[in-house]
């Protein structure tokens, strides 16, 4: 695992991170899990369509870290990348190894035109990830 690691992503400000089509590729071909740090409330309409996928919000990730699988490759991501790195920094300081930022988030997830799943009952609007909310019926 760690040698898969080793051949992917780039360095910056001391956390690895990773473009979405390398990602998304260790996804489906070396098993590596999606941790996705969105609340939830800006999860529930996009959402990573991978097979190994763990929820868990940046708020709460303090208190269900040691629920992550260190035995395998984990790529944190969020809307476009900036609590992520958070997150990863936190999971660094806590003994996690083979971790990458996904750079660019689920913003760049679906430029690449990635899979994901949309749940079109739950339509969301804002001028960016940042400033999303729900639609007003």
């Amino acid at each position: 695992m760690r040698e898969i690691f080793l051949q992917y992503g780039f360095f910056n400000g001391g956390i690895k991170h990773i473009f979405p089509k390398d990602a998304y590729f260790l996804c489906k071909e070396k098993n590596a899990i999606i941790l996705d740090v969105r609340e939830s409330y800006l999860n529930r309409f996009k959402i990573f369509d991978v097979e190994n996928i763990i929820f868990c919000p940046q708020s709460i990730l303090n208190e269900h870290f040691s629920e992550i699988p260190t035995d395998k490759i984990v790529i944190i991501a969020d809307a476009s990348g900036i609590h992520s790195k958070e997150a990863s920094l936190f999971l660094l300081e806590n003994g996690f190894e083979t971790i990458f930022n996904l750079a660019g988030g689920i913003v760049e997830w679906e430029r690449d035109k990635l899979p994901l799943r949309i749940d079109k009952t739950n339509q969301l609007s804002g001028s960016c990830l940042c400033q999303l909310k729900f639609r007003e019926s």
